[in-house]
């Protein structure tokens, strides 16, 4: 369910730009603003008649750019090194970038990712019309598998609703499935319930690297998860309310599913943890071992991050499976702060020592790849 606070569906609430900015406590645009916007969807990214490389294209759902919708813009930009201009709107449609098309940059025309949303409502237990249902990896709004993808100022978003499908038991609902390798987001958003960003790889031994730089994530139930190595960086996680169950926990922040080879999995650093919920009602993560993988060993560092009251900060860590203790995992925190963050029961809160905290960075976890040195 959503929460009180928002409009009675998450689709009226993407449709809704003051209900938007709300939930974010950010201003709406100015109606000067949205003038302009109208007269130049593009802003200082160019146009069809002011293109700034042959390789960059326009998309606008009012017929100004070349294409009307983004997965079509995706399936004529071949190759490698394309960039998509999005002009302001609500895109209503399932989006599949491809490995073939590499090095690829979506752009919010804006610069406001409230105002460019990619969306859909297929959720695991979704019929599909052939037979069966698309469960969680089908369930993607969007789905990245090439490498070198970057977004920048653009809202990623899966509106199903529990409350609107009660026959449903398959819940999860994934915005995005990121796949590829070097794929870096900067000023995105990400909306959900459950599985909202689903920070994966292409095959269980590859190690995807992915990077997440001022960005908004919301949901419930293990909305931030997968295997890849995922850096967030100054981010803002914000956690549900839940009118359909009466006791806690209502979720969980993470839910990282690490291969056990891989020395890196998820790294929070400087960010922040708020909450729509009661206090406590929260876990911070649990860990995910998934049938495909039944060695996975998840990994999650959480560093100099603000936790509000939202966290359970006495037992922060869960299980999914008993068969696979939390306590077994690679689970650690270091100079967290807030509510959330308080350490009651050291057992319960695994620390870093100074040493180990040096190599928990961006720099260690993403080597010589480094995306937060590239043009915003």
């Amino acid at each position: 369910m959503p929460s009180p606070h928002l409009p009675p569906s998450r689709r009226g609430f993407l449709r809704a730009g003051a209900g938007l900015a709300a939930s974010l406590g950010l201003a709406a645009a100015t109606a000067p603003a949205r003038a302009a916007e109208r007269a130049c969807p593009f802003g200082r990214h160019g146009s069809p008649e002011r293109r700034p490389t042959p390789q960059t294209l326009y998309v606008d759902p009012y017929g100004r750019g070349d294409f009307t919708s983004v997965q079509a813009a995706v399936t004529a930009a071949t190759g490698s090194g394309r960039t998509l201009v999005i002009a302001p709107g609500t895109y209503r449609e399932t989006v599949l970038l491809d490995a073939t098309r590499t090095e690829a940059t979506w752009i919010g025309a804006s610069e406001d990712p409230r105002d460019v949303v990619i969306v859909y409502d297929h959720a695991n237990g979704t019929p599909k019309p052939g037979g069966g249902t698309y469960g969680t990896t089908g369930s993607a709004t969007t789905t990245l598998q090439a490498d070198g993808f970057t977004a920048r100022w653009i809202t990623f978003a899966n509106d199903w609703l529990r409350a609107d499908h009660p026959d449903i038991t398959g819940t999860q609902a994934v915005a995005v499935k990121v796949q590829g390798d070097r794929s870096s987001f900067t000023h995105c958003r990400f909306l959900g319930h459950q599985d909202t960003l689903y920070a994966d790889s292409m095959a269980l031994g590859t190690f995807a690297r992915q990077y997440y730089a001022h960005c908004y994530v919301e949901g419930d139930v293990d909305f931030v998860f997968g295997r890849a190595t995922a850096v967030y960086d100054r981010c803002h996680f914000r956690t549900l309310n839940r009118t359909d169950l009466a006791a806690a926990p209502y979720g969980f922040v993470f839910a990282p599913s690490t291969a056990a080879a891989n020395p890196r999995g998820h790294l929070v650093t400087g960010s922040r943890v708020s909450s729509e919920a009661p206090d406590g009602f929260y876990k911070l993560a649990r860990p995910w071992v998934p049938g495909s993988d039944t060695t996975a060993r998840p990994m999650l560092t959480v560093r100099d991050t603000h936790l509000g009251p939202g966290i359970d900060a006495v037992a922060p860590y869960t299980n999914m499976s008993d068969t696979y203790p939390w306590q077994d995992q690679r689970f650690a925190e270091y100079r967290n702060t807030g509510p959330g963050a308080a350490v009651g029961a050291p057992a319960n809160r695994p620390q870093l020592t100074r040493e180990q905290a040096a190599s928990a960075t961006r720099e260690v976890y993403l080597g010589d790849w480094t995306p937060w040195k590239e043009g915003r």
